[in-house]
């Protein structure tokens, strides 16, 4: 009987990392969580062409073989952790956009979203604004799928408050999102020569003078 088996734990719940071989063990949904974030930081830091899965262990303290008990290969390294980061965007649009019900302010909060994820520390966003890897269709996909999910989540709003029709308001949403990532991008990479919340207020002040023109009517 194996010591898994002697402690009543399945074999694909533990991770023995071979590189501490003081017997330390760690779930394997814990595992998973400290390799994205070590990928994170290569892939941040190098680029998906340039990052070796060799780095990504070393970076989590992890041998080799354990990298790849969990991810296969390089690829689906980066598709699980650009998936984790596509996710957290929309997840912060659609925070912003439940979080009140006064348009004016959603407007802002959806703005602010956008300029305080490529202000993060942990540079996620270039996985999804700036991959050298958008040649392949899954990794496409992905990008694609924050401007389409966000602009979604936007148009739903705009068609309730203004009446438009459901392609008029997504074209609109859809603005506003490219306004919005365009300007956040454009904002750090000038060095942040403005204040970040002063700098998302001001463009959202901009969007807002825009879409609060279209009234809570077919006829305009």
């Amino acid at each position: 009987m194996t010591e898994r088996e002697q402690d009543g734990v399945s074999t694909d719940q533990y991770d023995i990392d071979e590189v501490r071989r003081r017997g330390a063990r760690m779930p394997r949904s814990e595992r998973r969580t400290q390799l994205l974030g070590a990928a994170l930081e290569v892939f941040v830091a190098q680029g998906y062409h340039s990052a070796a899965m060799d780095d990504i262990a070393e970076r989590a303290g992890v041998s080799k073989p354990v990298l790849y008990q969990h991810f296969p290969g390089k690829l689906e390294l980066y598709l699980a952790l650009l998936e984790q980061s596509c996710d957290a965007m929309i997840g912060n649009v659609r925070e912003a956009l439940a979080s009140t019900t006064d348009n004016k302010e959603r407007v802002a909060r959806t703005v602010h979203a956008f300029y305080d994820y490529v202000a993060a520390e942990s540079g996620a966003y270039r996985l999804v604004f700036e991959s050298d890897l958008t040649n392949e269709p899954l990794v496409r996909e992905q990008v694609d799928r924050v401007t389409n999910e966000c602009s979604e989540a936007i148009a739903e709003v705009i068609a309730a408050d203004t009446k438009l029709p459901e392609p008029a308001a997504l074209l609109l949403a859809s603005s506003l999102v490219g306004m919005a990532e365009v300007s956040s991008r454009f904002w750090l990479d000038s060095q942040r020569r403005m204040d970040k919340d002063a700098a998302a207020d001001f463009v959202g002040g901009l969007a807002w003078r825009g879409i609060a023109g279209y009234p809570k009517t077919d006829e305009h």
